[in-house]
C-alpha cells in the first residue's frame, strides 16, 4: 500500500521551519514494516505545489494527516482533498486524541488515531491488506468491518452500519528503544530553516534536524497539555540516542541539532551521561539546543558545563513568570524564581546562550504579577526572551477553568495561535487590553534597550529580512493592528 504522510501549515506563526517529527516518526515505523511512505510538509512544500496539485500527481491508498489545534480546519480540508482522489483518510495528533468524535463526525474523515501511533498506524495497514472497506463515494466516509477493526487499540472508525466507534486507548509504550527512528531522510532538508532565525540569523537551507531522547513528563502545569506522550516520562537509552544522533551527524550531514523533549533533563544523571556519551563518540562538534524549555529544578552547574563540552549551544527555560505565587497556584509548575535565577546563572557561566519563554494573562493573574515576570526577563537578560499571551488548549486545566466560566467555545480552533498578538479572554479583575498593553511593553522593554537595538541593528540578518523585522515589531513592540474583544465573564 501506499502512503502519504501529511501536514498543513499555518500563516501565523514565524519563520523558522523545522522537521515534523510525529510524521517522521509514523514514517520510520511504516518504513521498518515494508510500506512504501511520503511525507508532505506543507511548511516546506506549498511553494513548490499545493496538497492538490501533489494528488493529482501521486496515488495513494491511505492519506494520514496530522495537525495541532489551531490546524484542525485545514487538517480536515486536506482529508477532504484527499477523500476526493478515492484514499483513506486517518488523521492523529494531540487534538485528535482528547477530541475523536468531533472529527469521526466529518465525512471527510474514515479514522482517527488516538495516543501514541506508530503501532497502531501498522495494526490498521495490516488490517486493510485484508478489507479494505466499504466505500460509499468521495463525500460520504468509508465503513469498515467489525472483525478487521475492532481489537485495534486507539483507533475511532465506523462500523458497517455507519456507527462510530472509539476502540480502547493505546497504552503508552514502555520500550522507546523498540520504536524505529523517524524517517529523518524522507524529509526535503535543504527546504527548512535553522532551528532559531531570530538570534543565528535566517539560513533557509540549513541541515537542522530533530531528535526526541524521550517522552512525557510528570509534572501538570495549568497550561499544558499531554495527551500523546503522557503525565509520566520515559526516556529512551543513551546508546538508542546516540546510534540517531549519529546517524544525524555522520550520514545525513546534520548542520544542527534540536533536542525537542518535554522535559528532557528530568533525570539529570541520565542528561550528564548522554552529554558524556556525545564527547566519547566525537558528535560534539556538531552544534545542539535545547528546542522547549528545560526543567529548572533539575539542574546544576556541572550539567550546562557538560552541555557545553557536548556541543550544546542555546538552552531554553520556561520560566512563565516573576512571581512566586503565580507559579505555585497559577501555573502549578513546580519551580520559584531563585530556581530559574540559578539556572540562569550557571547556564551563563558555561558560556551557553540562554532563552526564556514567558506567559502573561494567565487566568488569576493581575497586573501586578505581569510587571514581576518582565522585571525578571530584565534582571536575567537571556539572549532571547520569548513573550507570550496565555493560549487555551483543549485538555489543560486553564481550558476548563475558562470553559466553565462561558469564556472558550470547542469548534474557533484556528483562533488559538500561541505566536498571535492579542489576548483571547478577560479573566476576574484583568482584562485583555491590560494583558496586551504589557505584552506589548515587555518586548518595548526588553528589546528597546541600547544595547539590544546595537545587537540587532549590527546583525547581517536584520537587513536581509528588514521587511519581516519591521512587520514584527509593529506588531510586537507598537501593538499596530485591528483588535477584537475578548470574551468577558459575566
Amino acid at each position: 500500500m501506499r502512503v502519504l504522510l501529511a501536514s498543513p501549515e499555518s500563516g501565523v506563526w514565524n519563520s523558522r521551519k523545522h522537521i515534523h517529527m510525529g510524521l517522521g516518526y509514523l514514517a520510520g515505523a511504516l518504513l521498518a514494516h515494508g510500506y512504501d511512505v511520503t511525507i508532505w510538509d506543507a511548511a516546506v512544500e506549498e511553494e513548490f505545489e499545493t496538497f492538490e496539485e501533489h494528488m493529482l500527481r501521486n496515488r495513494y491508498d491511505v492519506v494520514g494527516i496530522s495537525a495541532p489545534t489551531p490546524l484542525i480546519p485545514s487538517a480536515w480540508e486536506q482529508a477532504a482533498t484527499a477523500k476526493s482522489f478515492g484514499a483513506i483518510t486517518i488523521l492523529g495528533g494531540p487534538h485528535l486524541t482528547l477530541m475523536p468524535h468531533e472529527s469521526m463526525e466529518k465525512p471527510v474523515v474514515d479514522m482517527v488515531v488516538r495516543g501514541e501511533a506508530e503501532f497502531t498506524i501498522i495494526e490498521i495497514l495490516a488490517a486493510l491488506e485484508k478489507d479494505s472497506g466499504i466505500e460509499q463515494g468521495a463525500d460520504q466516509p468509508r465503513l469498515f468491518r467489525s472483525e478487521h477493526m475492532d481489537g485495534i487499540l486507539g483507533l475511532s472508525w465506523r462500523d458497517e452500519n455507519g456507527k462510530i466507534r472509539h476502540n480502547l486507548d493505546r497504552p503508552l509504550a514502555d520500550d522507546l528503544d523498540a520504536i524505529p527512528f523517524p524517517a529523518h531522510h524522507l524529509f526535503k532538508i535543504d527546504r527548512y530553516t535553522n532551528l532559531n532565525p531570530l538570534t543565528d540569523g535566517l539560513d533557509p537551507h540549513a541541515r537542522a534536524y530533530t531528535i526526541v531522547t524521550s517522552r512525557g513528563c510528570p509534572y501538570k502545569c495549568t497550561y499544558c497539555s499531554k495527551p500523546i506522550t503522557g503525565d509520566t516520562w520515559r526516556g529512551r537509552s543513551v546508546a538508542n540516542v546516540i546510534a540517531e544522533w549519529r546517524w544525524l551527524v555522520e550520514d545525513l550531514g546534520a548542520t544542527e541539532i534540536g533536542v525537542t523533549d518535554d522535559i528532557w533533563n528530568l533525570d539529570r544523571d541520565r542528561a550528564k551521561e548522554l552529554c558524556q556519551a556525545l564527547i566519547d563518540n566525537k558528535l560534539n562538534h556538531v552544534p545542539w539546543v535545547t528546542i522547549h524549555g528545560m526543567k529548572v529544578n533539575n539542574t546544576d552547574a556541572e550539567l550546562f558545563k557538560m552541555m557545553k563540552a557536548a556541543g550544546c549551544k542555546r538552552v531554553g527555560f520556561g520560566i512563565e513568570s516573576g512571581d512566586d505565587e503565580v507559579l505555585r497556584k497559577v501555573i502549578k509548575k513546580g519551580q520559584t524564581v531563585d530556581m530559574v535565577r540559578n539556572a540562569i546563572k550557571w547556564a551563563k557561566a558555561a558560556k551557553l546562550q540562554t532563552m526564556g519563554f514567558f506567559i502573561y494573562g494567565m487566568p488569576g493573574e493581575t497586573e501586578e504579577s505581569m510587571e514581576k515576570t518582565t522585571r525578571l526577563a530584565l534582571e536575567l537578560d537571556p539572549d532571547l526572551a520569548h513573550f507570550l499571551m496565555a493560549t487555551p488548549y483543549p485538555g489543560t486545566e486553564m481550558w476548563d477553568t475558562l470553559l466553565k466560566e462561558g469564556l472558550v467555545q470547542p469548534g474557533n480552533w484556528d483562533q488559538l495561535a500561541i505566536q498571535e498578538d492579542k489576548a483571547l479572554f478577560s479573566y476576574g479583575g484583568l482584562d485583555a487590553e491590560v494583558v496586551e498593553r504589557k505584552w506589548h511593553e515587555a518586548h518595548r522593554r526588553f528589546y528597546l534597550r541600547p544595547k539590544r537595538v546595537l545587537r540587532i541593528a549590527t546583525r547581517k540578518d536584520t537587513w536581509m529580512r528588514f521587511p519581516y523585522y519591521a512587520q514584527t515589531a509593529l506588531s510586537m513592540l507598537a501593538g499596530i493592528g485591528k483588535r477584537e474583544t475578548a470574551p468577558t465573564a459575566n
